[in-house]
């Protein structure tokens, strides 16, 4: 591995643990007004009357006699990290990287934002069909929703490294090979 291989590579761990201090507020500050405003559109098209009843600190919208409380979960900042850190251990070109990013980060937002309108439309039917759906997309959805645009991704970049395992295999590669004489 030559040095430019070396700064690249502390430097993506590095930008991993960056991003995941303070809570992961870079994902939430970005994404919570891109999940809001779609939703809310959303639901004006389906529901009337549809207002916004709060802004801060927990957005909520209000519709068919109902309040939806978009709150940090939601918005699943947590799973925007998680493709980050995909992402950022698998060794890529740049180019790649950011494609594959974007992608994926378009992608979890387009089915996040149709999930919470879903939800909103179950809601009305009855609270028992909301709750059922909501705790089992809750605890599995979520990460297959994950695991299955981290797939979709590799196979539309052709990513053919693994994340973290690539990274390793090269260092220990880097620390076994043998050393040259130096005179």
């Amino acid at each position: 591995m030559d040095k430019k291989g070396v700064i690249e590579l502390i430097l993506r761990y590095l930008v991993l643990i960056l991003l995941g201090l303070g809570n992961l507020a870079i994902f939430y500050i970005i994404f919570t007004p891109l999940t809001i405003y779609p939703v809310y559109y959303f639901l004006t098209k389906l529901f009337d009357p549809v207002f916004f009843i709060s802004t801060a600190p927990i957005p909520a919208i209000y519709f068919k006699g109902y309040v939806a409380h978009i709150i940090p979960a939601c918005v699943a900042g947590s799973a925007y990290y998680l493709l980050t850190i995909l992402n950022l251990t698998a060794p890529m070109k740049i180019l790649k990287r950011l494609g594959s990013l974007a992608f994926m980060f378009l992608l979890f937002l387009i089915l996040n934002i149709t999930r919470i309108v879903v939800f909103a439309n179950l809601v009305p039917v009855g609270y028992n069909y909301f709750d059922l759906t909501h705790q089992l997309t809750w605890y599995f959805g979520s990460t297959l929703m994950v695991i299955i645009i981290w797939f979709t991704n590799v196979l539309i970049f052709r990513i053919k490294t693994i994340p973290i395992y690539t990274d390793i295999r090269t260092i220990y590669q880097e620390i076994r090979k043998p050393k040259e004489n130096v005179i």
